[in-house]
């Protein structure tokens, strides 16, 4: 396991053939992206097929995220397709408006003009047009161009300082999680979530459906920001989504807010993936520019659980360049990064038996220097607290549920693996474990490796039980 960064990879026309996506995995991808702004549910459905069935011949698991689309809020069509907004010019944004031209435009979201007033600035096509807003009259929105250029067809409308009422979840986004759960997506992602309400109903409509996936928030909107502990407390995890928030918040502010947020959820046991941008140029070109690298290590050394391609290899002329080269920037990056586990240590509190076994099993491999972590795990939550802290030794999670194998795939520096029929006599459920990482080539007979398993075996969340073995000899003491 020589990555611990997790790589999750958008899927799209130029990745969706066999040959690409088995190469791709091959090449490091840990979790694929259906982008479900894109696509009908047919094309979603034989994606899965297709990943599955290369995960398999690969022989390495991979997770599955869905993403929905959210509430995009959008300029209607131009009877031209495009009309180019010069500085200064008057334009209007109207929600009855059906074809737009030179002077009006309509809008997909009709409610816009309640949500601005005279004062209010809006960013059109990710900030590249910018208008400000001089009064309302109805449905009309009448603005001043304040940075102008060429605007076409469905393009996106943010609102600076956030502030629109829209739902995080649409219409669209509740029949899309219908085919999510009906799919066994191991990750769902929420878009512009305001407050841990949307994501609340996100986890209902789900449930309801017969979903077990995790749920990643989109930090997207100004309130999410304002609201981030709710919004992570209500959610398995978070996406920096740079480009929307960027938009609303400003460009300066948004590294801050990156770190912030990597921060917050690996304290509050969450995961944490950094989207938007990270290979661009490489969309079209071989290699990647040198900001890019930088930004993509930067991410790793905040301590995100994964990096995130999207047009790149969604859309891209060079969708495995793309994440051999990403693959090359962690594992560089973690090389020279600083374990602090002793520090991190200082101020942690454990309220319960099996994260306090989880704690001290990154302790002891810290310290002792072995090889390896084993968590022998029905669920994954001892991974993923030992993931919270980097000690230096890379996680094996162990668990015969195959869900469990699918979730595991986005925590950093853990590596899943399905277990086969399971003892329930611990020393024999200790020796298949050896086994199994003697058999993946990851440990040798003679190295240190702490093991950690709970009894009654079986039982989700009862890890209570550390043991530290050398491979081939099982005799160590139990703690």
């Amino acid at each position: 396991m020589p990555r611990h960064t997790k790589i999750v990879a958008t899927l799209g026309p130029a990745s969706s053939d066999a040959e690409t996506l088995t190469r791709m995995i091959a090449a490091g991808v840990d979790v694929v992206r259906l982008n479900f702004s894109h696509g009908k549910a047919e094309d979603h459905i034989a994606r899965v097929a297709a990943v599955r069935a290369a995960a398999e011949q690969v022989g390495r698991p991979v997770g599955i995220l869905a993403d929905l689309q959210g509430p995009k809020i959008r300029v209607g069509k131009f009877a031209a397709g495009k009309v180019t907004l010069a500085k200064g010019q008057a334009f209007i944004l109207d929600a009855a408006c059906d074809l737009g031209n030179d002077e009006r435009v309509g809008l997909d979201y009709k409610d816009l003009p309640k949500d601005v007033s005279a004062g209010s600035v809006l960013l059109l096509d990710d900030g590249r047009i910018v208008l400000d807003v001089v009064r309302v009259a109805g449905p009309e929105i009448h603005c001043t161009v304040r940075h102008g250029g060429e605007l076409s067809n469905n393009k996106g409308i943010n609102r600076q300082g956030g502030g629109l009422s829209a739902p995080a979840l649409t219409a669209k986004d509740m029949e899309d999680l219908k085919v999510a759960a009906q799919l066994g997506v191991d990750f769902l992602a929420v878009s512009f979530p305001k407050s841990a309400a949307d994501m609340y109903m996100a986890r209902q409509l789900l449930r309801a459906a017969g979903g077990r996936a995790l749920l990643i928030a989109k930090i997207e909107r100004t309130e999410a920001v304002e609201n981030l502990g709710e919004v992570l407390d209500a959610s398995d995890g978070v996406m920096v989504a740079r480009g929307d928030l960027a938009v609303e918040v400003g460009d300066a502010a948004v590294p801050a807010l990156q770190k912030k947020m990597i921060r917050m959820a690996r304290e509050k046991n969450k995961v944490a993936i950094t989207a938007t941008q990270m290979m661009e140029s490489m969309i079209h070109s071989p290699v990647p520019t040198r900001a890019e690298v930088s930004d993509v290590a930067n991410a790793v050394l905040d301590g995100t659980d994964a990096v995130m391609l999207s047009a790149e290899t969604a859309s891209g002329a060079y969708p495995v360049e793309t994440v051999e080269a990403m693959v090359r920037v962690c594992v560089e990056a973690e090389r020279s990064a600083e374990v602090t586990l002793d520090r991190e240590f200082l101020d942690r509190i454990f309220t319960r038996i099996d994260q306090s076994i989880a704690m001290a099993a990154i302790w002891t491999a810290h310290h002792l220097k072995v090889k390896a972590i084993a968590a022998l795990s029905q669920s994954g939550s001892t991974a993923l607290w030992m993931s919270r802290l980097n000690c230096g030794v890379p996680v094996y999670a162990l668990t015969p549920d195959p869900a469990a194998v699918g979730r595991m795939t986005l925590y950093r520096e853990v590596c899943p693996l399905l277990m086969g029929e399971q003892h329930t006599e611990r020393e024999l459920l200790l020796a298949d474990a050896e086994q199994l990482l003697l058999a993946r080539g990851v440990v040798d007979k003679g190295d240190l490796i702490v093991l950690t398993i709970g009894e009654p075996i079986g039982t989700p969340g009862g890890t209570n039980t550390l043991k530290i073995v050398r491979v081939g000899e099982h005799q160590a003491p139990t703690v």
